[in-house]
């Protein structure tokens, strides 16, 4: 088990900055990524630990402290073990395992919130979503659900959605349609583990011309290089199979970001209400 996770959500931003301007190789990268999935315990794992996470050589870890501007990787770790807060934020020693996930998600919540404090990114995101006709959501495996619940929601005021969830060949052909119908942008969820699948089909999407804006667990997963905005959302990794609250969020906020881009938003809101209305479609 990890080191209190009240330390998890300052580790974490401190090595994105730390990251932030580097030119990494995709092992130094998966380096990255690993580091940031267990920033509370990185500054005390050796070399040799690190390199086991990230599935990587011990040489290479050597070589990515080096690429940061250290002399080596004992170096990058006392650099981490300086900045790392000495008291946690937060003591949740006497939590069970249940209560650890939820402190965790939490964390991640707050450090979402921090990101958002530059919305840029996101109203960016937003207006080449809302620009986007047709617009594809794709998410397959653990992200399909987070696609799905995009989707939905977003079908309610953009006029042509086009949800992605299952792979194949099939999904090279959908994402050429979308195109060829008119679309400039594709939105993807992306979870780990990382598909390859998703990965390729991203690639896909830029070799076509869309824009591919993508919703991931970190900055440095291994769909950021096929990606043109990445909007990162750490996901817990407390219990047997990781939780996602602070990606499906981020999904709701972009459908915010979305709605501002689309003058009609309001309307199409409204004109669903009476319909439903109609209907008796909800029984409150």
């Amino acid at each position: 088990m990890g080191r209190n996770r009240g330390v998890t959500d300052s580790s974490a931003a401190r090595l994105q900055a730390l990251f932030e301007g580097h030119r990494l190789t995709p092992t130094q990268r998966r380096i990255a990524h690993s580091m940031v999935r267990r920033a509370a315990d990185v500054p005390f794992l050796s070399s040799v630990e690190l390199a086991e996470l990230a599935g990587v050589s011990q040489p290479s870890v050597t070589r990515f402290a080096v690429a940061l501007g250290f002399d080596g990787y004992p170096a990058l770790r006392r650099h981490l073990r300086e900045v790392t807060p000495t008291e946690p934020v937060a003591d949740t020693a006497a939590y069970n395992e249940y209560q650890q996930a939820v402190e965790a998600e939490i964390e991640n919540l707050r450090h979402l919130a921090s990101v958002l404090a530059d919305p840029r990114p996101v109203e960016r995101a937003g207006r080449l979503l809302a620009a986007s006709r047709p617009l594809p959501v794709l998410g397959l495996r653990a992200a399909a659900s987070q696609a799905y619940g995009f989707a939905y929601f977003a079908a309610k005021v953009h006029p042509d959605v086009r949800l992605l969830h299952e792979g194949g060949t099939m999904l090279a052909d959908r994402i050429d349609a979308a195109a060829r119908a008119g679309a400039t942008a594709l939105l993807c969820f992306a979870l780990p583990r990382h598909p390859r699948e998703v990965v390729d089909a991203l690639t896909h999407a830029k070799e076509t011309g869309l824009t591919v804006v993508t919703v991931a667990d970190s900055a440095f997963a291994p769909v950021a290089k096929a990606s043109d905005l990445l909007l990162p959302a750490a996901v817990g990794t407390g219990l047997a199979f990781d939780t996602a609250c602070a990606p499906m969020l981020l999904g709701r906020v972009l459908l915010e970001a979305m709605c501002d881009g689309l003058p009609d938003a309001q309307a199409r809101l409204e004109e669903f209400d009476a319909r439903a209305a109609a209907r008796g479609l909800f029984v409150e």
